[in-house]
């Protein structure tokens, strides 16, 4: 296997184990067992856990600031872009079975390196700034009802959405997400204005 397969590899399977057992919950031979191959070989691309988990970190923020630029680029109203991140959480639950990346270290906090916990609160400013441009838009284009203040509502609701995942995950049933943001999709009118879908050139 290419050494930049590999690498990827060895990341996909880290975050895979991270999201569903947490920081602590997997070692360096959970991880040669999966990926098949040594474990000093995995100390190769990453030296230590720490390592490890910030290029986790990295590859994640970089990959759902993808994802945000995607739903700007594929919904117009505020309403239908906040559905999209909230089945984009949902989806990311797997069923319950497991958590989003940033939620799922931040509850091993005490064991993360300091840049590892900047890259989390990096990446929950970004994906806070985000829901409040999409709040915003709510507001503006009547597809959100009751928005007074945008900047808090974000915060309240990625809070909701990691909290979902949560409640999901407890009880590995993946109605306790659909249970826990039912005010906030009530919300969010599928009507006045529809939820237009942009069709990409």
């Amino acid at each position: 296997m290419p050494t930049s397969d590999t690498k990827e590899a060895l990341l996909d399977s880290a975050e895979n184990a991270a999201r569903r057992f947490g920081f602590d919950g997997f070692s360096y031979a959970d991880l040669a067992q999966d990926v098949g191959i040594r474990k000093a070989s995995i100390h190769h691309h990453f030296p230590s856990k720490a390592k490890l988990s910030l290029a986790l970190m990295e590859r994640y923020l970089s990959s759902f600031k993808d994802v945000c630029a995607d739903i700007d680029a594929s919904y117009a109203t505020g309403g239908a872009k906040l559905t999209a991140l909230i089945e984009r959480y949902k989806a990311g639950s797997d069923n319950g079975q497991q958590l989003c990346l940033c939620a799922a270290f931040s509850a091993s906090r005490d064991s993360l390196a300091p840049e590892v916990v900047s890259q989390i609160i990096g990446f929950r400013a970004m994906v806070s700034d985000w829901i409040t441009e999409a709040f915003e838009k709510g507001r503006s284009d009547g597809s959100i009802c009751g928005v007074t203040n945008p900047s808090l509502e974000a915060t309240s609701a990625l809070s909701l959405l990691e909290g979902a995942q949560l409640a999901a995950r407890a009880a590995s049933e993946p109605a306790a997400f659909d249970a826990a943001i039912t005010l906030l999709t009530m919300r969010i009118s599928l009507r006045e204005p529809p939820i237009t879908r942009i069709e990409q050139p």
